[in-house]
């Protein structure tokens, strides 16, 4: 099967294991060729870029696509976005376009045996004076091999390579195939921009149906960018108020009638770790209500909130470390909490941590200073441990020196042995620690210059 977000809906006709074409001449074919009864979304799909509802940024004057569609001569391209923002309809505008024959796999089921075959369609389109295109949907499905099983072809010209992928293309597409083909970023349909697809649903094909402001904002909100989930929501009010009896929807019918899923989230995609980098971020920029907003996104969209208390509880090592030890012990707590009540109850407690992140004084002195001291180790040879800081448990030890001219610390004054070193000899001292002159650390900053002055005080006295 096909991506079932795709704009406007899928073709079951073009998106089997098999490959299949259909001319597009004169106007008729995968864009045209609606059957009766068929689903709104289908109705609908648009049949020039004009009719295309978002993506301005490549198909308004002037802009990348656009262009490209205007210059008269196809070329290998990958649409990369989320669900329902048009990939597989412009994929097929382009056959329209270019007056190409069709040929669509999907990689969900797809093979090197079904490539063979389609290809060897291409040949006879090839023989018969007509140029193809070959779409292969959700291309990040397809392993190493398949991909690699395309590259002959999209090198030979005898198929124009048009890719459709919800997953970023850097990650899951050979370089080799990426490297031959266009990116093209499809964003999600913004609110203005699925009002008018509703209107445009009502005024085709919802005759003798009203909806009130509220109604359609509240399924503009559940779709959320996702042009094809508006379309089957508007398709199940239909449905629903036709067996109802109902002329006129509004927000409670909707409530009442609809099954409303959550928010678009990708457990495992870009969506996942661009949601999650907003959240840190959040927290590391002290903005509480941001903090929240993310957490919440995510939690309201499948998150898992065991990952989400391991990242809140990194976050406050890393941003926060020392200027306020009482983040780590709150950010434990927290991940605690969950694990004894479980959701929902215990994600009040990943909110208040978040919060507390937000708010606490930020350090990363303790990150940087580990950073750092790892990063010498690596490269550094291996130093040996000074003679008075080693254990002494045998005589041989003892008579070899081990520990010999140790300093007690808790028997010198304040506790502090001035002057007493404890790196490797040879080796400078590196200060990868600087305490920020925030929260605990700006006393821990104070208590260091003071530790520093007796070092002197030792020294000049010698």
């Amino acid at each position: 099967m096909a991506n079932q977000g795709d704009l406007l809906g899928d073709d079951p006709g073009f998106t089997d294991a098999t490959a299949r074409t259909r001319s597009t001449r004169g106007g008729q074919g995968p864009i045209a060729d609606h059957a009766v009864g068929a689903p709104l979304a289908e109705m609908l799909r648009p049949r020039s870029l004009d009719e295309v509802i978002g993506q301005a940024h490549l198909l308004g004057e002037g802009k990348p696509l656009r262009l490209a569609f205007q210059s008269g001569k196809p070329h290998s391209m990958i649409f990369w976005g989320p669900p329902g923002v048009g990939k597989t309809t412009l994929a097929r505008l382009t056959a329209t376009a270019f007056d190409c024959a069709f040929i669509a796999l999907s990689a969900v089921f797809s093979g090197v045996k079904d490539i063979r075959a389609a290809m060897a369609q291409a040949e006879q389109n090839q023989a018969g004076g007509r140029s193809t295109i070959l779409f292969v949907d959700e291309i990040h499905r397809f392993n190493k091999s398949q991909q690699d099983a395309l590259l002959p072809f999209v090198e030979s010209g005898l198929v124009t390579f048009i890719g459709a992928t919800t997953e970023n293309p850097s990650f899951e597409v050979n370089s080799a195939l990426l490297s031959r083909a266009q990116v093209y970023v499809l964003k999600p349909l913004d609110e203005d921009e699925l009002r008018q697809l509703a209107r445009r649903a009502q005024s085709r094909a919802m005759e003798g149906l009203t909806f009130d402001d509220l109604a359609i904002d509240t399924l503009v909100g559940y779709a959320d960018g996702d042009a094809r989930r508006l379309l089957n929501l508007l398709e199940q009010c239909q449905t629903a108020a036709g067996a109802s009896g109902v002329a006129r929807i509004d927000a409670g019918f909707i409530e009442n009638a609809l099954t409303l899923n959550s928010r678009r989230f990708d457990k495992g995609g870009d969506n996942f770790y661009d949601q999650i980098s907003a959240l840190h971020k959040s927290v590391r920029g002290s903005h509480p209500d941001a903090a929240l907003y993310w957490l919440t996104r995510m939690l309201d969209g499948g998150a898992d909130p065991r990952y989400l208390a391991r990242r809140i509880v990194r976050m406050a090592w890393e941003d926060i470390g020392l200027a306020d030890p009482r983040a780590l012990q709150i950010a434990n707590d927290a991940a605690a909490t969950y694990e004894r009540l479980g959701s929902p109850e215990g994600e009040l407690a990943l909110g208040q941590a978040v919060i507390y992140l937000a708010v606490a004084a930020k350090s990363n002195a303790g990150y940087m200073a580990y950073n750092q001291a790892r990063a010498f180790v690596k490269q550094d040879r291996s130093r040996e441990v000074p003679v008075h800081l080693r254990n002494a448990p045998t005589k041989l030890m003892k008579e070899l020196g081990y520990g010999h001219a140790y300093r007690y610390a808790h028997d010198e004054p304040n506790a502090y042995a001035a002057g007493e070193t404890y790196l490797p000899d040879g080796m400078a001292e590196p200060g990868w620690y600087r305490p920020v002159a925030r929260g605990l650390e700006l006393k821990i900053s104070e208590k260091l210059a003071q530790l520093r002055a007796w070092d002197e005080e030792a020294e000049t006295d010698r």
